[in-house]
């Protein structure tokens, strides 16, 4: 995407606000105008005095024009930068929507640190833009474009030196852009490996101090911090170049104005007061290049930022919802596979032609070693991933034809990762159903064995639990995880290692709990337990994506095939203690 490209959608998106910011470009054109006017009535004035005449009327015309403009120019700073701090706003909350509704394959792609900064970063940018825009850039660009004509038909030869003035920034700024844009594509480059790296270390801060990693990520960053300034310096140098050379050419041409202005003036062709415009013209038009130019450098810096940015809003979803999708309406709870494919992109890994059919209220256990396919089976189910062929259905809806609102709101689920918000005990159980009364929260705690540990918390209900649920055990996040499941009470039922973090005591009492939940429900058991898989109502087998076994835990037993040698090897783990 070119700078210009860049900058001319990062103005469109303040057409949310039309009326607002077409205010905001009328009186900026009107400032522009007036310091274009200033100048001129400088120069009258000085000439009125050199001919001994009244200049009050030239004044006082002066002193309505410049009261107007400081008004203007204040109710302008203040509209703008509301403007703007809304616009901000409104851009990181669009993109952070965008963000959380990004399939997982999508989130797989990128680091939490790197995401994180796109957000906050690309939003910054597009607020320092908007604002320099209305209070600067605008008005700039107005008096620049007034001023070379007005100039033009005063004094062709003095204004000559002002055009050259201006095409000098303008060659001296396309020169620089050019010999700097692979080097800030790298400088954007290289802070996004910083955030990813910064990001991936705090969130894993458990397994940096457990392992005393402290002297390698901290050399690690400062290595990327290293390349981050390597980038960084031949870009800053040809910008600081453009800086000299731009404030050498400004003093060569104040001077430049001063002889030929009095040379001309000796010779009759410009009055004094003239002279004093064209002075007033030159401080102007550099002034204003200044600022063009400080601008072109600011937007380049941040046009990677911004296109980054702009990628993340542009992000095609691969999980689509189509204009037709209806509302699911589940009757019974069937779930049917058809034929059901799937690969990741770049990796021979998936699942491939799965087919059963899991009745209304049957419970689905699904086995198999490490990448067989168990979870990626059943994002697919939830539509967290589409497959490559093949259909899902659900009562005899394909669940590519519903919206994924009410898909997803016939699902509860429990990950093997508890997936807890660093908010309450309460809201994070809400989190199944956020409209659940207080006594609800409080039953469906009960039923998840929690809510003997969460009394004992400080607050109870209202105890924050920390970032991940890090002031828990691994015990306790799974029950709440757990009561997050009972509490929505969906009609189709996932449990990813529902147990896997509970102790043998508690293990069976949520059993029983999880057995009266799944009454009615057609549920699938992701699960290394003998004790899990046992009571289902039929077991599938996995193995490189396929579909290999299914059947009643009995009569897998007996086939004396796969699954009896994976209980035989041990490949189901007995209950461990864990608090």
């Amino acid at each position: 995407m070119t700078l210009l490209k860049t900058y001319l959608r990062a103005l469109r998106m303040l057409s949310s606000e039309f009326w607002l910011t077409l205010g905001l470009v009328i009186a900026n054109v009107a400032i522009g105008l007036i310091l274009l006017v200033e100048p001129l009535l400088f120069g009258r004035v000085v000439d009125a005095l050199s001919q001994h005449e009244a200049p009050l009327r030239l004044i006082g015309f002066w002193a309505t024009l410049g009261l107007f403009s400081i008004l203007a120019s204040m109710m302008v700073a203040v509209a703008a930068d509301r403007l703007a701090h809304r616009q901000r706003l409104a851009a990181l909350g669009n993109a952070f929507e965008k963000a959380i509704t990004l399939p997982l394959s999508k989130h797989s792609d990128m680091s939490s640190g790197r995401l994180m900064r796109n957000l906050l970063a690309g939003s910054d940018a597009l607020f320092g833009l908007w604002l320099t825009f209305m209070r600067e850039h605008l008005s700039a660009l107005v008096s620049v474009a007034f001023l070379v004509p007005t100039a033009i038909m005063m004094q062709p030869q003095l204004a000559s030196i002002l055009c050259l003035l201006a095409a000098l920034y303008a060659i001296a700024n396309f020169i620089v852009v050019n010999r700097t844009s692979v080097g800030q594509a790298r400088v954007e480059d290289v802070s996004q490996d910083l955030f990813g790296r910064v990001g991936d270390v705090l969130g894993n801060i458990n397994v940096v101090q457990s392992f005393w990693r402290f002297n390698i990520e901290v050399s690690a960053l400062r290595s990327l911090m290293s390349e981050l300034l390597l980038a960084q310096y031949p870009v800053l140098t040809w910008w600081a170049l453009l800086v000299v050379l731009t404030r050498a050419a400004a003093t060569i041409t104040m001077v430049a104005v001063f002889t030929l202005g009095a040379f001309l003036e000796q010779e009759n062709k410009i009055s004094v007061g003239e002279i004093v415009s064209f002075v007033g013209f030159s401080g102007l038009l550099i002034g204003k290049l200044d600022q063009l130019s400080n601008f072109v450098a600011r937007l380049f810096n941040q046009a990677p930022t911004l296109n980054t940015f702009f990628e993340l809003l542009d992000a095609q979803d691969t999980v689509l919802e189509v204009r037709s999708a209806k509302t699911l309406k589940i009757q019974n709870g069937k779930v049917e596979f058809s034929r059901v494919s799937y690969s990741f992109p770049g990796s021979a890994q998936g699942v491939f032609d799965l087919s059963f059919t899991a009745s209304p209220g049957q419970t689905i256990a699904l086995v198999g070693t490490t990448g067989s396919g168990k979870t990626t089976t059943l994002s697919l189910l939830q539509r967290l991933r589409d497959p490559d062929s093949g259909s899902i259905s659900i009562d005899g809806q394909d669940i590519r034809d519903v919206t994924l609102a009410s898909l997803r709101a016939s699902m509860s689920t429990v990950f093997q990762d508890s997936g807890l918000f660093n908010r309450s005990i309460a809201e994070n159980i809400r989190i199944g159903r956020p409209d659940a009364t207080d006594e609800e929260v409080r039953e469906a705690a009960r039923l998840a064995e929690a809510l003997a540990f969460i009394e004992r918390k400080p607050g109870g209900f209202a105890f924050e639990i920390g970032e991940r649920g890090a002031r828990l055990s691994g015990g306790e996040r799974q029950r709440l995880a757990i009561a997050r499941a009972i509490l929505k009470a969906a009609p189709i039922l996932i449990l990813d290692e529902a147990t896997s973090a509970l102790d043998t005591e508690t293990e069976a009492k949520i059993q029983i709990a999880l057995k009266s939940l799944c009454v009615g429900r057609t549920t699938f058991v992701i699960a290394h337990r003998l004790s899990t898989v046992a009571e289902a109502d039929r077991i599938l087998v996995l193995k490189e994506g396929l579909i290999i076994e299914e059947g009643r835990f009995e009569d897998l037993v007996r086939q004396n095939g796969a699954f009896t040698r994976m209980v035989k090897e041990g490949g189901f783990n007995q209950p461990e203690a864990s608090a």
